[in-house]
C-alpha cells in the first residue's frame, strides 16, 4: 500500500477531519441548531411539519416503564425497525423483517424473542447506543420498502444515499450498500460498500469496500458500473431543501427511495464522516471551496441544485 502525504493530499483538496471540525462544521453550523439533527425524533417531526417525506412512526418508547407495553404497540406488526433517537453510526438499530409468531426474524435470518426485543430497547432507553450515553427513547418505524431497482447493490438490508449539503447546495453523494459483513446496515465502518455517485445524473463513479476498491458487490456479485440510482433529481431536492429546515451549513443528509412514495428522509448528520470522498475519488475542500466563492445572491433549491451538477460533474475514468 502506497501512503499519500500531507502535501498530496492538499493539492487533490482531500478534506480532513481537523479542517471539518474548524472550517466548515464550527463555522457553519450554529450549535443551538444541532439538537434537531442529533435527535432523530425531533428531526423527524420537524420534515413533518414541512411536508417532507419520512418513514412512518409506529411508536415511540420513552421510558422503561413503557417497555412492557411493547407487545400492544407490536401487535400485528410484521416488520419494523427499532432505533435510537440519539444513535450514531448505525449503532442500537435493530431491524425486523418478518414476524412468526412471537418469534421476530431479523434480514441475516436470525431469530429473536419479544424477550430480545425488549431487552434492546431497554438498553437504548439507558443510552447504551446514543451520544454521550445519555438516556435516550427508542423510536419504532416502518422498515423501508426499498426501490427494486436497488435490489442487487445491497444485501439483508436497505442501501441508503448520503448527499454532503454545503450552504444548501448538494457538492458530494454515495450510496451506502448493505452487506452480510455489515449485518445488513448501511455503515461502512462495519462494512458496507460505499458507491460515489455524480451529482449531475445519479451515476455511480467508484466503490470502495473497507478502504479498498470494489468492482461488484461481495455478496450479490452485481457490478457498481451498472448502477444508476432513480428518482435523482427529487433525492438532491429533497437533501438540499434540508437546508431551510435545519439553518446548518454543512452536514449529511441520508435519504432512502421507498418503492412506493419514493425517496424520504432517513437521518441527517451534523458531523458526517469523510470515507465519502474515497468513494468518489475526488476531495470536497476543492468542492466547498467553489461554494465559498460564489456571490451571496440567495437562490432557490432549484436553482442551487441545477449549478451544482453543473460545477461537480464528474467523467468515470
Amino acid at each position: 500500500m502506497k501512503w499519500a502525504t500531507p502535501s498530496q493530499l492538499s493539492r487533490h483538496g482531500i478534506l480532513g477531519m481537523n479542517s471539518r471540525n474548524i472550517d466548515y462544521i464550527g463555522r457553519s453550523n450554529d450549535r443551538r441548531f444541532y439538537p434537531l439533527v442529533d435527535n432523530k425524533l425531533k428531526t423527524k417531526k420537524a420534515a413533518i411539519q414541512l411536508g417532507m417525506s419520512v418513514p412512518g412512526l409506529i411508536g415511540v418508547v420513552d421510558i422503561q416503564h413503557e417497555v412492557r407495553l411493547l407487545e400492544t404497540l407490536l401487535h400485528g406488526v410484521k416488520q419494523f425497525v427499532i432505533k435510537p433517537a440519539q444513535g450514531s453510526g448505525g449503532k442500537g438499530i435493530l431491524v425486523i423483517t418478518d414476524r412468526q409468531g412471537d418469534d421476530f426474524i431479523k434480514a441475516t435470518g436470525a431469530t429473536l424473542s419479544f424477550r430480545d426485543i425488549k431487552r434492546h430497547t431497554s438498553n437504548i432507553l439507558s443510552g447504551l447506543y446514543s451520544l454521550g450515553g445519555r438516556t435516550d427513547v427508542a423510536m419504532i418505524e416502518d422498515m423501508i420498502d426499498f426501490d427494486p431497482m436497488l435490489s442487487n447493490y445491497s444485501y439483508e438490508g436497505v442501501p441508503d444515499i448520503r448527499v454532503i449539503i454545503y450552504r444548501g447546495y448538494p457538492v458530494m453523494a454515495m450510496m451506502r450498500c448493505s452487506t452480510h459483513a455489515s449485518d445488513g446496515k448501511a455503515n461502512l465502518h462495519q462494512g458496507a460498500v460505499g458507491v460515489g455517485i455524480d451529482i449531475a445524473n445519479g451515476h455511480s463513479l467508484y466503490a470502495v469496500q473497507n478502504d479498498n476498491a470494489v468492482e461488484k458487490h461481495p455478496d450479490t456479485g452485481c457490478h457498481f458500473n451498472e448502477l444508476k440510482l432513480p428518482h435523482w433529481e427529487e433525492v438532491l431536492h429533497l437533501s438540499s431543501s434540508c437546508y431551510e429546515m435545519t439553518e446548518l451549513g454543512y452536514f449529511g443528509a441520508d435519504i432512502v427511495l421507498d418503492k412506493k412514495i419514493g425517496p424520504v428522509i432517513l437521518e441527517l448528520n451534523a458531523r458526517p464522516g469523510l470515507a465519502i470522498q474515497m468513494a468518489n475519488q475526488a476531495g470536497l475542500k476543492k468542492r466547498l471551496k467553489t461554494i465559498d466563492r460564489l456571490s451571496a445572491i440567495k437562490q432557490s433549491v432549484n436553482e442551487r441544485i441545477q449549478l451544482a451538477q453543473k460545477l461537480f460533474a464528474t467523467q468515470r475514468s
